[in-house]
C-alpha cells in the first residue's frame, strides 16, 4: 500500500474519487431540501381567526388637570404652555404641574384697564352734563313762575281797562301758565333721559370693571396645580402628539394633563375597515406589552366605533376599538404600546392547510396533493381562514401532503372533483374574501396583507404552523 501511495497518479485518482462523492452528496442534499420545504401536511386541531392590532393603554377613569376655566369669559382664547413638569411625575394635591404664558392675558388686561378708564370718564362726563342741564331747566321754570305771577297781576289791573286790554292780559296769563306746565313736563323728561344715560354709561363702566376682575382671577390660575394626588400624564392634541412646553391651551378645552386611576385600564386600538366587520363587542382579547413581551393580560372588546376615521399618516379608514383589561397589573402605565390579539372566531377539531397551498380557478378551490402515484389536483371545500391557514371541510384527510407551489406539469392535470360539487355553488372561505376574487398570476390565494391592509393593524394568525 505504501508503494501505491508513493505513485502520484494513484493519489490523484483517490482525490478525484473523494471529490466526486462529496459533490454527489451535496447535490443530493440541495435537491432534497427545497422539495421537503415545499410540502405541508394536513393538520387537525382547533382553528382560530385572530385580528392583531397595535394599541395604547389608557385609564378607564381619570381626573383632569385643567388651566383656568374662565379663559373664554376673559376673552383670552389661546394660551401657550410655558413650563411643564416631566410626564410621569408623582404629585400631591396642590403641587404645581404647569405654568401658562401670561402675555396674552396681560395684554388683554391692559386693554380692558384703558377701556375702564375711558368708561369712567364718560360716566363722569354724563353726570356733569345731566346736572348742568337739569339745573338750567330748573332755573328756567323759576323764571317762568315769576313771569306767570307778573301776568296774573297785569290781568288783575286790566279789569279797569278796555275789554281788548283785558282780553290781551288774559291771553298773556294763559300763555304763561301753558309755558310753565310744558316746562315742568320737559323737566321730567330730561330727568328720565339723564337717568337713562347714566344707566348706559354706568353699565359699560361696570362691564369693563367685571371683565378686568375676571382677567385678574384668570391670571391667578395660570399656575396650574394638581387637584389630587397621582401620576401626571399629558393629554394628546388633535395631531396625536402629547402636549409639551409651547403647546396651545384653548378656551374650549383647557385640559393640560390627567391623573389616571391605574386600577382600571383599557387598550385603545384602531382596526382597518377590512377587518372591523369581524370584530364584535364581548370577543376575548389577549393583550401583550411591547415593553415586556413576557407578560400577557386577558381582556374583552367593550366598544367598536360605528363610524370610521382618518388617522394621521394613514391611508385607509380605521375604526376605534376599546379593549378592557380584566386583571390590570400595578406595572401598567398609560401610554404603553400594546399588542391586541382579538379572537374573532374559533372552530374545534377541524382540518386546515397553509394558505399558500390553496389555489382557485373559475370559483373552484383546489390543492396539489401528493400521493404514491405522483401529484393530484384535488378540489376542496374551504371554510374559515386566517392569515396563515384555511379550514378544509372536504377533499383532504389528516396527514396527507399538499404542495406549497404548483408542480411543473400543473396545466396537464385535471381537477379531481368532490362528489356532487358540479351541482352545488362554490363556497368561499368564511371570514375573509381572499378566495372570492381572481387569484394572483400563479393562481395562489392572496394573503390579507396583499389586499391593502395597514401594517400596524394587520391581522395575523393565532394558529401557528408546526
Amino acid at each position: 500500500m505504501k508503494q501505491l501511495l508513493r505513485k502520484p497518479w494513484v493519489i490523484a485518482a483517490v482525490l478525484i474519487a473523494l471529490i466526486g462523492v462529496s459533490t454527489a452528496m451535496l447535490m443530493a442534499r440541495d435537491t432534497a431540501t427545497p422539495t421537503s420545504a415545499l410540502v405541508a401536511r394536513v393538520k387537525k386541531g382547533d382553528f382560530k381567526v385572530v385580528v392583531n392590532t397595535a394599541g395604547e393603554l389608557r385609564a378607564l377613569r381619570e381626573i383632569k388637570i385643567t388651566g383656568p376655566m374662565t379663559l373664554q369669559q376673559a376673552q383670552v382664547f389661546n394660551v401657550k404652555i410655558a413650563h411643564l413638569v416631566p410626564e410621569g411625575t408623582v404629585v400631591k394635591e396642590g403641587d404645581m404641574v404647569a405654568e401658562l404664558d401670561k402675555t396674552p392675558a396681560a395684554t388683554k388686561m391692559a386693554d380692558v384697564t384703558l377701556a375702564l378708564q375711558k368708561a369712567e370718564a364718560v360716566f363722569e362726563q354724563a353726570q356733569l352734563d345731566s346736572a348742568l342741564n337739569l339745573s338750567k331747566a330748573r332755573e328756567e321754570m323759576k323764571t317762568m313762575e315769576l313771569s306767570l305771577e307778573e301776568k296774573r297781576i297785569a290781568k288783575d289791573q286790566a279789569k279797569f281797562e278796555a275789554p281788548s286790554v283785558q282780553r290781551q292780559a288774559a291771553i298773556d296769563l294763559e300763555k304763561a301758565e301753558r309755558a310753565l306746565a310744558q316746562a315742568k313736563l320737559d323737566y321730567k323728561t330730561k330727568t328720565e333721559q339723564a337717568q337713562a344715560k347714566m344707566r348706559e354709561v354706568g353699565a359699560d363702566q361696570q362691564r369693563q370693571r367685571n371683565l378686568l376682575k375676571i382677567i385678574q382671577e384668570t391670571m391667578m390660575g395660570f399656575t396650574v396645580r394638581s387637584p389630587a394626588p397621582g401620576m401626571v400624564i399629558y393629554v394628546k392634541e388633535w395631531n396625536g402628539k402629547k402636549r409639551t412646553a409651547g403647546s396651545q391651551v384653548g378656551a374650549w378645552d383647557p385640559t393640560v394633563a390627567t391623573l389616571p386611576d391605574l386600577s382600571g385600564m383599557e387598550s385603545v386600538t384602531y382596526v382597518n375597515e377590512i377587518d372591523v366587520r369581524k370584530v364584535e363587542k364581548g370577543q376575548p382579547v389577549m393583550i401583550t406589552l411591547d415593553a415586556d413581551p413576557s407578560k400577557s393580560f386577558p381582556g374583552k372588546v367593550t366598544a367598536v366605533a360605528n363610524v370610521g376615521e382618518q388617522r394621521p399618516n394613514a391611508d385607509a379608514k380605521v375604526f376605534e376599538v376599546k379593549v378592557t383589561l380584566e386583571k390590570p397589573d400595578t406595572t401598567l402605565r398609560p401610554g404603553m404600546t400594546t399588542g391586541n390579539a382579538i379572537e374573532t372566531a374559533a372552530v374545534k377539531n377541524v382540518l386546515f392547510v397553509p394558505l399558500e397551498a390553496v389555489s382557485s380557478d373559475s370559483g373552484v378551490a383546489f390543492v396539489f396533493k401528493r400521493n404514491s402515484g405522483g401529484v393530484v389536483k384535488q378540489e376542496i371545500e374551504t371554510g374559515q381562514m386566517n392569515d396563515d391557514e384555511v379550514v378544509v371541510k372536504q377533499g383532504l384527510n389528516e396527514g396527507e401532503e399538499v404542495l406549497l407551489l404548483p408542480p411543473p406539469n400543473k396545466d396537464e392535470l385535471d381537477v379531481v372533483r368532490l362528489p356532487g360539487s358540479a351541482e352545488r355553488p362554490q363556497s368561499a372561505p368564511q371570514g375573509d374574501t381572499a378566495l372570492r376574487k381572481p387569484v394572483a398570476p400563479e393562481g395562489r390565494a392572496q394573503r390579507p396583507e396583499a389586499r391593502g391592509q395597514r401594517p400596524e393593524v394587520k391581522a395575523t394568525a393565532s394558529a401557528k404552523k408546526g
